[in-house]
């Protein structure tokens, strides 16, 4: 794919370029679309913001995020698909979350992996409500990821597909500041995950 060149999106009279761009690299969501992109389109119109390579545009638009209230934060980072949905993914997303990007050859993921990031993703949701696990899988299977995931959650490493069960999550309190502390990080990973987009097409 092609993003909108640098200029398009400067000297654009309507958001569309802009909008194309940070959803491709962002994952589109209606809160890039009704707040980010006009956020981001007037800051660029009215020279606030110099910006001469998509590097820049993805650290200003994570920089604009983070000035959000904590409820459009975690919208935002809805946007990305959970790890190991198979279903409705971007291009992008679906090559990210490939069976294993080290071995392209490679079988797909297993079920039973796909279950059990299923299991560890609702896990998640119960023990950091309104959030959803974004991680820069950088490469790694999903069967890494688990493992990845289960570290994250203080779990042992399991081969249960539903273990520990969901009612043994204890919720962390929103807006504390370890539920704070996540979404920060969940916001960091979609800017890292935007820029291996970046490297994936050729462009800086």
């Amino acid at each position: 794919m092609e993003l909108p060149s640098l200029e398009a999106i400067r000297s654009s009279s309507s958001e569309s370029p802009l909008a194309v761009t940070l959803a491709s690299l962002l994952e589109p969501s209606s809160v890039l679309i009704q707040t980010l992109v006009p956020q981001l389109y007037v800051e660029l119109k009215n020279s606030s913001s110099l910006v001469n390579s998509y590097t820049q545009l993805i650290d200003l638009a994570i920089e604009q995020v983070r000035t959000w209230d904590q409820d459009l934060q975690a919208q935002f980072i809805s946007g990305h698909p959970r790890i190991g949905e198979t279903k409705n993914l971007s291009t992008f997303s679906a090559k990210e979350q490939g069976a294993n990007h080290r071995h392209p050859t490679a079988t797909p993921t297993p079920p039973d992996i796909l279950a059990r990031l299923a299991h560890l993703n609702a896990y998640y949701e119960r023990r950091y409500p309104k959030l959803v696990y974004i991680v820069f899988v950088n490469g790694r299977s999903r069967e890494e990821i688990v493992r990845v995931l289960e570290d994250h959650l203080g779990l042992e490493h399991s081969l249960s597909i539903d273990e520990p069960p969901l009612d043994a999550a204890v919720p962390v309190e929103i807006e504390s500041e370890k539920w704070l502390d996540e979404l920060e990080r969940a916001v960091e990973d979609v800017g890292l995950i935007a820029k291996s987009r970046l490297v994936a097409l050729g462009v800086e």
